[in-house]
């Protein structure tokens, strides 16, 4: 794919090729966050030092800035260096399924799934498909950053159009849309929880949040979302990808050139495997779910249910991987792509091989997150930022808004939704219900800020995992690269997610079953 001229370049691609390059010029990921690691010690020590500390509303004690370059911190570091290495949760996350995932890819299942499932879907409805499934793929909780980029890409190439497209709308609509699902997820229970631990504290708690309590305006989000990502990914990132000659084909490949090509014909080997891996998945669906059913199910909670909690829903990664490697074992047993046992960790080693990058990264990523936490500073930052905003004197509906800035400016620094909501829901439910607001408005109001900006902070880890995904057809792409192209992303789902609420507060809609906007009648 030859470069275009300049001169064939919209304004919008003159903007992005600016923000890569300015972001490409930081230093690479390891060197960052060693320097940003540098950084919060110092600035921990200092703030320790004068004794800052923060009262976070719901504890009775204040909760201190601890210093890394104090005994204290002294002790964190010797002790917990592997730890914060081996115990960073993306880690566990990402390695575990992609030696699946590799498996599924390498035996050939994946690229005969997809040319069958796709020899006559149009071409045009594929980027709006990945939108709707990156949207809704929250489902999957994390593990959706890693498994919907890569199909997204495979899908895109088995069309003839160009994978990095669908690799970059595959993560951007996952991350960008992942507080919303047209589905009720892990995620709502846990948001619902988090709300109801707060209000429950207050004389007038409003009405209890449910996992369900946000379901009418996650459904409208989810759609307008999906349709809105299909339409950036088809008519922005695509087109910006081919002005810029991108390449669309891997430079390099992890399995030395020796891995499943995509064709256009399924062959009668591949059809069995597909079959057979078919019966496996059905069989194994069937299995877990007899499991999960039973009464008294190890896979229930103490109450025997499932919701907010369960092991079923900590378990994730496990089905995951199981919904993976089994299939994969089969098709590549019937299809002839494994012929010994000793081709199962052959092939799974090679899946690994391509995270190597990121596997080295993760140990800095560990230590960066572990004493950012430990430290304290991300409480800090959350309290002082809703202090701000109350001090400014905002009510009715800009202080929703100013709520939902100051959620995506603090979601630049603390990616975790659970962890934000946990120390933002503490000042602002209560603040909320003293103007009227139901504390289920509220957290309506924080899935809005809460995940658009996630996907163009480099705080973000799953950021790393896709820079890997991306260097396989441009080892030269940096920071600044998946920065620029997730920037068109982030802006219209923002601005169109605000929208929806605010024609939700504008006609008084319900935000789910038993959920109004405002408290009483």
């Amino acid at each position: 794919m030859t470069t275009t001229s300049s001169t064939d370049r919209n304004r919008l691609d003159r903007v992005l090729d600016w923000i890569e390059r300015v972001g490409n010029r930081l230093p690479e990921p390891f060197i960052l966050f060693a320097l940003l690691t540098l950084v919060v010690a110092v600035l921990s020590t200092v703030m320790a030092a004068f004794g800052v500390s923060v009262q976070i509303p719901g504890e009775s004690e204040v909760t201190a800035i601890r210093g890394a370059f104090t005994a204290e911190g002294t002790q964190f570091f010797f002790t917990g260096l592997a730890e914060n290495f081996i115990g960073f949760p993306p880690l566990q996350t990402v390695v575990t399924i992609m030696l699946a995932v590799g498996l599924a890819e390498r035996t050939g299942m994946l690229t005969a799934l997809i040319r069958l499932a796709f020899a006559n879907a149009p071409r045009s409805l594929l980027p709006y498909a990945v939108g709707f499934i990156g949207v809704s793929g929250n489902i999957m909780a994390d593990s959706a950053f890693i498994i919907i980029p890569p199909l997204a890409a495979i899908v895109f190439k088995a069309a003839g159009r160009h994978p990095v497209a669908g690799l970059i709308g595959g993560f951007a609509a996952a991350g960008a849309g992942y507080s919303t699902s047209l589905l009720v997820t892990s995620l709502d229970a846990l948001f619902a929880g988090i709300t109801n631990s707060v209000a429950a504290t207050l004389p007038d708690a409003g009405t209890p949040v449910t996992a369900v309590s946000n379901y009418f305006f996650n459904i409208v989000s989810a759609v307008v979302l999906s349709l809105l990502a299909g339409f950036i990914i088809a008519k922005v990132v695509e087109p910006g990808l081919v002005r810029a000659g991108f390449p669309a084909e891997e430079v390099e490949r992890d399995d030395d050139g020796d891995g499943e090509q995509i064709r256009a014909e399924v062959t009668p080997a591949e059809r069995r495997g597909l079959r057979v891996a078919g019966v496996v998945l059905l069989v194994l669906t069937a299995a877990i779910l007899a499991l999960a059913l039973v009464p008294g199910s190890p896979l229930r909670n103490e109450t025997g249910g499932y919701l907010p909690s369960s092991p079923l829903l900590s378990s994730v990664v496990t089905l995951v991987f199981l919904a993976f490697f089994c299939p994969a074992l089969a098709y590549g047993i019937a299809a002839g792509t494994i012929r010994s046992g000793a081709d199962v960790p052959m092939l799974m080693g090679r899946a690994l091989k391509g995270l190597s990058g990121f596997i080295v990264l993760a140990f800095i990523l560990g230590q960066f997150i572990a004493l950012f936490s430990w430290t304290n500073i991300g409480a800090w930052l959350a309290v002082t930022g809703a202090r701000l905003l109350e001090n400014i004197g905002l009510t009715g509906y800009p202080a929703i808004l100013g709520f939902i800035v100051l959620a995506s400016m603090l979601n630049l620094f603390i990616v975790s939704g659970s962890s934000l909501w946990t120390l933002m829901a503490s000042v602002f439910v209560p603040l909320f219900l003293l103007l009227g607001y139901e504390p289920g408005f509220t957290q309506a109001a924080f899935r809005v800020g809460d995940a658009a900006t996630q996907v163009m902070t480099p705080l973000n880890p799953y950021m790393i995992v896709l820079l890997t995904f991306v260097r396989r057809y441009q080892p030269s792409a940096g920071l600044g690269t998946v920065i620029a192209k997730m920037v068109p992303f982030v802006v219209p789902f923002w601005l169109a997610w605000a929208l929806i609420l605010t024609v939700f507060y504008a006609f008084g809609l319900p935000l789910g079953p038993g959920m109004d906007i405002r408290v009483g009648p």
